[in-house]
Formats: structure tokens, sequence, C-alpha cells
């Protein structure tokens, strides 16, 4: 394990590309929408991501001892996989396949994945977990939420943040929900914590969820394409290079960027598929009927399939989004 000094505050590329942008809000409103005017309904949320792995051990470590997610299940299968989660509930889903080409430099894909834990005490421990037993690339205060990066051993974007109270977020006149990268108060979530002499907490705590996905990928408008005019999502804040889309007022369920100018579809090792999580069968349907008049009306091809709990959605940059009722 790598120990890092206690003011080690250097952001990732990712990061330092968002602070260098001239980021434009766009509205987004904070009352909830009906389904029926286009848009996902508030309730909308992210639910399970994928991962395809090298090394399923190894990375199966990292997410318990260092993100803090408990192991629920093992399967030393034909494909043998992992899934992690918090109270009982799945978040993360490890699929060994050491076959599978890593994933190429102009591969689309996975950003980060962003576990979105209860509390400052919570985001705490876990700083206090990355810095007993990992390292730390990144650490941030975005006025809505104060954030942690750090890569897994394969090199897997992972964000470890915690929301502000949402009536604390910065609001411009027009209802735009304001976002920045400013320097994280490190202390004082140190402090949160409160420390112990028996080390930081071994796991996160119940309510802790995946939050938000970031994506890499090869062109924007082909995202809004798929996840504004197909999905529902509306659109926060964007930049030359950016897009942060999201339901029900939240500043982000979803963010792509174009920082590293990927050129190809996903198709290695890394993201495998994540979840968009729709409050009900009506909402599942309406989302349904969005995404096959895009496809009828646009010019970005992408694909819909059955799946047992709901669809699969295989995005432009062959990205799989399964989309599903609770």
């Amino acid at each position: 394990m790598v120990r890092l000094d206690s003011d080690q505050q250097s952001r990732p590329s990712g990061t330092d590309a968002f602070n260098a942008l001239a980021v434009v809000p766009n509205r987004m409103d904070f009352d909830a929408p009906a389904p029926s005017d286009g848009r996902l309904p508030a309730e909308t949320r992210i639910g399970r991501a994928a991962l395809r792995v090298a090394d399923l051990n190894e990375t199966t470590a990292f997410y318990r001892d260092v993100v803090g997610l408990a192991v629920l299940d093992r399967d030393g299968g034909d494909r043998p996989t992992a899934v992690l989660g918090v109270d009982g509930t799945t978040l993360l889903v490890l699929e060994e396949e050491p076959d599978r080409p890593e994933r190429a430099r102009t591969d689309a894909g996975l950003f980060h994945t962003a576990f979105r834990v209860p509390s400052r005490a919570a985001l705490g421990e876990a700083l206090a977990r990355v810095r007993d037993r990992w390292r730390l690339d990144g650490a941030s205060d975005h006025l809505v939420s104060e954030a942690l990066y750090l890569d897994d051993p394969e090199g897997n974007g992972v964000e470890i943040y915690r929301d502000r109270p949402r009536e604390e977020w910065p609001v411009d006149d027009d209802g735009t929900v304001r976002m920045a990268t400013e320097p994280l108060d490190v202390e004082g979530v140190t402090g949160a914590a409160g420390g112990s002499d028996d080390g930081p907490a071994d796991r996160v705590p119940p309510g802790t969820d995946v939050g938000h996905m970031h994506l890499e990928v090869t062109s924007l408008s082909a995202f809004e394409a798929v996840y504004v005019d197909g999905f529902g999502f509306e659109v926060g804040m964007t930049g030359p290079n950016v897009r942060f889309v999201a339901a029900g007022g939240y500043h982000h369920h979803l963010g792509a960027n174009t920082w590293r100018g990927r050129t190809t579809p996903a198709a290695g090792r890394g993201l495998a598929w994540f979840e968009v999580v729709v409050p009900d069968a009506a909402a599942l349907e309406a989302l349904r009927e969005r995404l096959d008049e895009a496809a009828v009306g646009g010019d970005v091809e992408f694909t819909v399939d059955e799946r047992d709990e709901g669809i699969a959605v295989t995005d432009a940059d062959g990205i799989e989004v399964r989309v599903r009722t609770p």
C-alpha cells in the first residue's frame, strides 16, 4: 500500500480540465418534473455498475479495503465474479476477464464511478482509509459536494463524495445550480470523522450508493442525442468539452467529457455496464417511447434490447446502460 502526505491535494487530469473550463450553466429546475413532459421523473437514480477486470482478487480487495464496500457474493465459475455493496444492497459487480484486452488509449468508456456517502463524517473515514491503504489523486470542493479522487489497481477512476444539503447548493437567479472546483478542506473532512485508535472504519455506512457515473465519450452531441433526447435527462452545466445531465434538479447523474480525445468505441476491460433506475413501469415505458422516437428522428445510432428486468441501451460509444425499475 502507498501512503500519502496529509496535505496532498493534487487533482487528476480530468478535474484539472474541468477547473480550467469556461463552464456555461443551463437552467435545471428544482421542481420535480412530470414524466409526461419528456423528462425523466425526479426519483430517477443510478443503480449498480459493473467492471471487467483482469485480476479479480486484487480489484475486489481494493473496493473492499479502500472504498469500504462489503463483499456480498463471490462466484468462482467459468466467469468469476465478485459482488460488492452496502447493507445487503449491490452497488458494484466485478467480472474477471483476463483474456479481454486492456482498454486502448483511444477507447471511450469510464472516467469514474462515483460512490456517494451519506455524511461528511463518512467522507472523512473514506479519506482515512485512502491515506492508510492507498494513494489519493485528487480532493476537491465542488460547492454542492466534497469529493475524493483515486484510481483502482487497473486504472478505473473512482470518486468518493458527499453532497451538501440541497438547500445549501448555490443557485443563480435563473435557477441554475452553480458548481466549481476548489481545494477541499482536508482538515475539516478529517476532523468530521472523529478519529479512532483502532484506525479508519472498514466499511462505508448504510445509505451509501452510486451517486453518478462519469463517462469518456467520442462525441458530446452523440451523448446528448442518446441521454437527453432519448433518455430524457436534463442538461445542467456544459462546456466545450463536458456535459452534465440529471433528473429532478440533481447536480448530475451522468457526466461526459472529451478531455482525452477518445475516438473509438469502448471495447476492452473497464466499464461493462451501469444502471439507470426509474421509479415505475410507466416511467420505463415512457423512456422506451422516447428512445424509439430518438432512434427514428436522429442521426446517432444506438440499440435497445429487452431484458427480464427492463431494457439495455448500447449507446453510440458501445457503452451499455441497463434500465430497470426498483
